[in-house]
């Protein structure tokens, strides 16, 4: 049995950031990706969404990205610059391949998936959130005789012309879906759980900081990451802005049930032809679930990136490193402890 030193799941922001802090230790590892081709969730972005209009994307560490036309569509620049990526650093990148499970076996690590089995002394774990689409249950759902789609389904604003749209959640991808919907839509609904907190001024380090700071607590705590909006805010941005005034971003409290033919606020009914779900997602860690990593809370206590329910793996692009510099810093952050563990200089932690 062949044994390697680390195993990557997951070739995303994450994973690449990994990658290149353990290939500069000297261990040896392998990056399985579920993709069949690199730019990680960035492929299944929706056509219309464009770089300048996608949250930052911090450059991979060694490599600048700076692409020439931020105009084009993000699922295609992305995809591009971690395909450029990977060669230029030679990383071990195999794909497609589907994991299943990850289970202990002694002192090692067996990563069971679609095409063999891979064992190793030490696990990263960076398959984000894209394969795990939430959609809350709300009373009649299973009732409504219209579309229901998610975030993962958005074929663009033209699938809604002349249609009635509920699009429901309080985070970017509604804003952005209204935004793009309601020029050719008969009528859009925006109904979020909470209001949205809408921020002004820049985003600066030290808001980063304070907002990671929150998530990270969490996390440490082994309680479920929150989304990101919750602790940001949503941009006031001039789009949105006109958005406001002109009524398209007016937010509705979430509807009690869901009819046949729309939704219902009490004895008020709204006719929809469209339920539009930007309700996130959910950390696509079920594979993990041998390693029986979740705290009584629901979430994975980590301890830095490190699983405190069992220290050889390591979860990257989750709570605290779920964005492209959180990313970054959490896979350069899990390479040294790993590099530090394997070759001795640091305690080695047991198996959980």
């Amino acid at each position: 049995m062949d044994v390697q030193d680390v195993v990557v799941i997951g070739a995303g922001q994450a994973g690449l950031s990994a990658a290149y802090g353990l290939a500069r230790t000297g261990l040896d590892f392998t990056v399985l990706d579920g993709e069949v081709g690199p730019g990680g969730a960035w492929r299944h972005r929706w056509d219309s969404l464009r770089l300048s209009d996608a949250h930052r994307v911090h450059p991979l560490p060694g490599m600048d990205f700076a692409p020439e036309d931020a105009s084009r569509p993000a699922n295609r620049v992305v995809p591009e610059y971690f395909a450029a990526y990977e060669r230029e650093f030679a990383l071990p990148v195999v794909r497609p391949v589907r994991v299943s499970a990850v289970r202990s076996v002694g002192e090692l690590l067996r990563v069971e998936t679609d095409r063999g089995d891979w064992t190793a002394k030490a696990l990263v774990n960076a398959t984000g959130t894209w394969n795990r689409p939430f959609v809350p249950h709300y009373p009649g759902v299973e009732t409504f005789r219209g579309r229901q789609l998610h975030t993962v389904d958005f074929p663009g604003a033209e699938a809604f012309a002349g249609q009635r749209v509920v699009v429901v959640g309080g985070g970017s991808s509604a804003v952005q879906f209204l935004l793009q919907i309601a020029p050719v839509a008969a009528a859009t609904t925006w109904v979020t759980r909470t209001p949205p907190r809408w921020r002004s001024g820049p985003f600066d380090e030290n808001a980063g900081r304070e907002a990671v700071a929150l998530v990270e607590e969490r996390v440490r705590q082994g309680l479920p990451p929150r989304a990101v909006v919750s602790v940001t805010g949503l941009p006031l941005t001039d789009a949105n802005r006109a958005g406001i005034e002109s009524g398209v971003l007016e937010r509705r409290p979430m509807f009690t049930a869901v009819t046949p033919t729309g939704v219902r606020w009490g004895e008020h009914e709204e006719p929809a032809d469209v339920l539009l779900w930007a309700t996130g997602f959910r950390p696509a860690v079920g594979h993990l679930a041998p390693l029986h990593p979740r705290s009584p809370h629901g979430g994975i206590a980590l301890d830095g990136t490190r699983a405190v329910a069992d220290p050889r793996a390591h979860l990257v692009g989750y709570g605290p490193s779920a964005s492209t510099i959180g990313a970054n810093r959490a896979g350069r952050a899990a390479a040294r402890e790993i590099a530090a563990f394997l070759t001795g200089s640091a305690a080695a932690p047991g198996a959980a």
